[in-house]
């Protein structure tokens, strides 16, 4: 019986063939397959260290090649960046709060009418922001999810001796650049729960408000382009209709603009 045997120098196994002649012939796996196994193994071993990092929030590495073919670590993670930012804030630190700001850092709380820009506007507000909180108020992080580009979201709430605050959970976005070996905050938006909780009255302003938009486009453009307008439409359809003489007064003190009232005027004739 003839048998020819075929070697390779490919690392994977041979397959086996048998034919009907009687002979038996080993033939290498074919360089294709090779190559989408490999493509395959280095797929499932990047997802597995990615849910690896994820569920143990480990901190981002970046790895800098070097000559012999070695990684040199250099951790760098917004998560933790944060966490030490909120400690020190709790410690009332106001000079070491100074270095985690960018030189062109914009804060937006959402609470205020406006952002603030820049680093002395923000430490301005951190500073009246500590001197409120006084000597037991501090911050309890909850969770710190890291995002790509050296983001994190944090959900925080506020504690007086170890005891929640009503009122005071909040949700902040942090977007952060590299400075140096450091990372600073470059961006910041923070949500604060409201205690006042209008529940469905919401959803109906939020009706009659979007009906004026859908009857009044060309009102709506000039309502969207002052947000603070919004505002002031939203309280006036909450109050009843309060007579003339208190609606000139209102006029007359700036509260609501003429143009919201004509609109009103015509809404509830149409209604």
């Amino acid at each position: 019986m003839a048998a020819t045997i075929h070697f390779s120098g490919q690392a994977l196994g041979q397959r086996f063939c048998s034919r009907a002649g009687g002979g038996i012939t080993f033939n290498p796996l074919s360089s294709k397959v090779s190559y989408q196994l490999k493509r395959n193994a280095m797929k499932i071993e990047q997802q597995g260290s990615f849910m690896r990092r994820e569920s143990k929030c480990k901190p981002l590495v970046i790895a800098s090649s070097m000559a012999d073919g070695d990684f040199e670590p250099s951790p760098i993670s917004a998560s933790d960046t944060i966490r030490e930012f909120y400690a020190c804030i709790n410690k009332k630190n106001l000079n070491q709060l100074n270095t985690y700001f960018s030189d062109d850092c914009w804060f937006e709380d959402c609470s205020f009418p406006k952002p603030f820009q820049g680093r002395k506007e923000v430490m301005n507000f951190f500073e009246k922001l500590v001197t409120s909180m006084g000597q037991n108020v501090k911050f309890s992080v909850e969770h710190v999810c890291e995002g790509d580009e050296f983001t994190a979201g944090v959900n925080w709430h506020l504690e007086w001796k170890n005891t929640q605050v009503p009122f005071t959970r909040g949700c902040s976005f942090y977007e952060c650049s590299i400075e140096g070996e450091r990372l600073l905050i470059k961006k910041a938006r923070v949500v604060i729960e409201s205690p006042i909780k209008p529940g469905g009255i919401v959803l109906t302003l939020f009706k009659n408000v979007t009906s004026l938009f859908d009857d009044f486009p060309k009102a709506a453009e000039w309502f969207l382009s002052s947000p603070h307008k919004i505002l002031q439409l939203l309280c006036f359809t909450m109050v009843p209709a309060m007579g003339e003489r208190q609606t000139a007064k209102r006029m007359g003190e700036g509260w609501w603009p003429a143009e919201s009232y004509r609109i009103l005027a015509l809404y509830r004739i149409k209604k």
